[in-house]
């Protein structure tokens, strides 16, 4: 898996990760707030399966040589 996620891709995703967890416990408490766990997820891990199809990446370092 070849990382197609940027730092600043990465910290928004965590932010709205939170703030969808948050959600859970806080405001409307719904079990929707939990989407927040697999973006979160695929911040943490970089690679994300959706910029893969649609050839996307924000990654500026990511298509470099990576070793």
């Amino acid at each position: 898996m070849e990382k197609n996620i940027g730092s600043v891709d990465k910290m928004i995703r965590i932010l709205v990760g939170l703030v969808l967890i948050a959600l859970v416990f806080v405001g409307p408490q719904t079990v929707w707030g939990w989407i927040g766990v697999p973006v979160i997820a695929v911040a943490l891990f970089g690679w994300c399966p959706l910029y893969k199809v649609l050839g996307v990446s924000t990654c500026k370092k990511c298509g470099e040589a990576e070793a």
